[in-house]
């Protein structure tokens, strides 16, 4: 029997242990030194079984997940360096920066154990065990960072288990993996909170910024709100990437202002050209660092029930709506209704319902 342990059983380490539980050979172990949490995990059957001893859900495993936040990994891996853990034991994380956790890893004495980093790249608008699932992954890439002294067969072990998650499993270096998640992740996070923050400036003294602030300026916004702790931890390990990019940020930005300054309304012209030709070559449909919101926009006629209506259909088929939002209605005008979801197969399953009676976009 193949066993398991998975430190941290939240939204991603709860996700994988549903991927990994009542496998063939598989066994799940989740840790928290929480007895609060430990009966949680139990309750809700995420794992086969729980506890809070550090050392029993370390003894024997096979592969140990650390799905703790960046800023523990490193207190994490100290402590298992000091346990007598199985030979050929790998150990994995799933933390959004990889170099420092790796660099890490290789100082510390883990004898017949290999460290592997890991980063699953799929997420979800809520956090926690409660929001786990089996399907998390399935789609999404899962990045794996092993050095040039990982063995081979380590390595082949964890993409075999991985498979489990229906992911795509790629091997990336830790400093490019870093670089890349630093420009496509975490300075839009740092892009989003300064720009709340500027907005939040002006509406001092006038109320009216934040009364006006909704629609598209929520949308480009929304991950402002992410956790300030685990982003705290994120930022700083990523120190080095992330001053790099906001001083070419500085640049982008600076070539507006000349723009501006210049009037030079064909200059703005291409800087938008160029940004609509590379982002409409990114893929719609596959699960990224940063996670999506499913939208669909129905055309409907200004009839009263129009929207219970839709929302019976919806409900009797058993499709999870997580919010509705009424963009235009206006006498003798059609409405135009912004149904949002938390997960993919419920947007495909709502345009297959409502697409046979009404006009839909995605």
């Amino acid at each position: 029997m193949t066993k398991i342990a998975i430190y941290g059983v939240g939204l991603i380490g709860g996700s994988l242990a549903l991927c990994f539980k009542g496998k063939p050979g598989l066994t799940v172990v989740g840790h928290s030194g929480n007895p609060s949490s430990v009966e949680k995990y139990l309750k809700r059957k995420v794992v086969d079984y729980a506890t809070t001893s550090f050392e029993e859900a370390a003894e024997g495993a096979d592969f140990i997940f650390l799905c703790v936040p960046v800023g523990n990994l490193e207190e994490y891996l100290t402590r298992l360096s000091k346990l007598p853990l199985k030979p050929g034991c790998v150990i994995t994380d799933v933390g959004s920066t990889k170099a420092s956790v790796a660099e890490y890893a290789s100082r510390l004495n883990l004898q017949g154990v290999s460290f592997i980093g890991g980063h699953p790249m799929a997420g979800k608008e809520k956090s926690g065990v409660e929001a786990a699932t089996s399907r998390l992954f399935e789609n999404a890439f899962y990045v794996l960072t092993p050095d040039k002294d990982t063995p081979e067969e380590a390595y082949a072990r964890l993409t075999d288990l991985l498979q489990w998650t229906r992911a795509h499993i790629v091997k990336v270096d830790a400093r490019l993996h870093d670089e890349i998640v630093g420009a496509i992740s975490h300075l839009p996070h740092i892009i989003a909170v300064a720009l709340v923050n500027q907005v939040a400036r002006y509406n001092e003294s006038n109320e009216l910024y934040q009364n006006l602030a909704a629609g598209g300026f929520r949308d480009i916004t929304r991950i402002a709100s992410s956790d300030p702790i685990i982003w705290r931890d994120i930022l700083i390990s990523n120190k080095t990437v992330m001053l790099n990019l906001l001083k070419d940020w500085n640049e982008e930005v600076g070539r507006f202002i000349k723009l501006l300054e210049t009037g030079n309304g064909e200059g703005i012209e291409q800087e938008f050209h160029k940004a609509n030709q590379f982002r409409g070559g990114l893929p719609e449909r596959r699960k990224g660092v940063i996670h999506s919101f499913y939208d669909i926009y129905v055309d409907v006629p200004d009839h009263p029930g129009v929207i219970g209506q839709i929302t019976m259909l919806l409900g009797s088929h058993r499709v999870n709506l997580s919010n509705i939002q009424i963009i235009e209605s206006r006498e003798d005008v059609p409405g135009v209704l912004r149904l949002s979801f938390r997960e993919e197969y419920d947007m495909d399953k709502a345009l297959e319902l409502l697409k046979k009676d009404y006009t839909v976009h995605v």
